[in-house]
């Protein structure tokens, strides 16, 4: 199953290293020499990892398909995935695949039946379960273990601490402002 494990960023140097938007929590695996990625594109192109280092916080990627600075500009902004096995897990035990999360059911803490997820959105600060409700609306709910406390692949579901608002937007809970507090 390919999964996406970075971004390709803008030229570093003459010699064709990249710099990489990482989106894996293992970018020393998937970003070895030798490693075979798959770019995110039509017609989908396969590119072997040359060499990689952490240079200044970031990852620099050559690749064997882009010898020079101008090959390196043509792959910017792609997506690259890796071929990741079935039944292959992250080593902590509270992180997970999207593909895993994909398809849960999602219950309230107190047992209530509450949709299922459809997909997980990777957002710079934190991710985000979109959960479509038994009524067909979709909302998110933060990847947080304050508002998902358990999940379980097994089982096959999600448990989700509803809080007023999080799963019925209708019912959020509006706090009228101070007086002389200007909106801004």
């Amino acid at each position: 199953m390919l999964v996406i494990v970075g971004r390709i960023g803008r030229a570093h140097g003459i010699k064709g290293d990249i710099g990489m938007i990482v989106r894996t929590d293992d970018p020393d695996l998937r970003f070895a020499a030798g490693a075979e990625l798959v770019t995110v594109a039509e017609p989908p192109r396969t590119l072997t990892v040359e060499s990689s280092r952490w240079h200044s916080g970031r990852l620099l990627v050559k690749f064997v398909e882009s010898p020079d600075r101008t090959a390196a500009e043509n792959l910017r902004n792609l997506e690259v995935q890796a071929e990741i096995g079935e039944n292959e897990r992250p080593e902590d035990p509270e992180e997970y695949y999207d593909r895993e999360l994909i398809g849960l059911k999602v219950r309230t803490t107190t047992g209530e039946e509450a949709g299922e997820v459809i997909d997980v959105i990777h957002l710079p600060s934190q991710d985000l379960l979109e959960v479509r409700r038994p009524a067909g609306n979709a909302v998110l709910v933060p990847l947080v273990e304050e508002l998902v406390p358990q999940i379980d692949l097994d089982a096959g579901y999600v448990t989700v601490a509803d809080r007023p608002g999080l799963l019925d937007p209708d019912g959020a809970e509006v706090v009228p402002a101070e007086p002389g507090d200007t909106a801004r």
